[in-house]
């Protein structure tokens, strides 16, 4: 896949779809060691926080990757054509405490260009992050009583703020260049 160096004032995208619809997957760990974990993620935020370009995604304490997020300092989150929809799935609804999803899935990890965890050969898009702050979710602030219905088992999601380090992806994703 070829992929560009986008800085993050010319990164266009519609933030909702790729969230909502696209979905990313969330990777955490070392590629060198081959201590990573993934997880398809559909919520999140982007844009500007303390003067720099982040991206927050919000992981349950059940995941296998929450271990991930709070051990290492660095992640990725990378999304993928149409035709991984099924891969991203199964990546999203299978542990890797149990086996290797990630074999299993038919992604290839790759280096990223400056943090330590992995990106995919397959990702159209891939945005490189240091985790700069986390805050667990606070039921008691919930304004809006029907979120509470999101967390029948109460393991509400702990929120990662990461400072965007590198973007890298298609043309489709740099302003001007579609």
């Amino acid at each position: 896949m070829e992929r560009k160096h986008i800085d993050p004032h010319q990164f266009m995208t519609q933030p909702f779809t790729l969230f909502d619809k696209q979905w990313f997957l969330l990777t955490s760990g070392e590629l060198k060691r081959k201590k990573f974990n993934c997880m398809t993620i559909s919520w999140g935020s982007m844009g500007i926080m303390w003067n720099k370009p982040f991206i927050m995604v919000a992981v349950r304490p059940t995941r296998y990757t929450y271990e991930f997020m709070n051990t290492y300092d660095t992640f990725t989150i990378c999304t993928f054509s149409g035709q991984y929809r099924s891969t991203l799935d199964m990546l999203g609804s299978r542990s890797g405490r149990d086996e290797d999803k990630i074999a299993a899935s038919g992604l290839t990890p790759i280096a990223s260009k400056v943090v330590d965890a992995p990106s995919y050969e397959e990702a159209e898009l891939i945005i490189e992050c240091k985790k700069m702050y986390w805050q667990d979710y606070e039921p008691q602030q919930f304004l809006t009583p029907a979120i509470l219905l999101e967390y029948p088992k109460k393991d509400y999601h702990r929120m990662f703020f990461g400072e965007i380090l590198d973007i890298s992806g298609i043309k489709s994703f740099v302003a001007g260049k579609g």
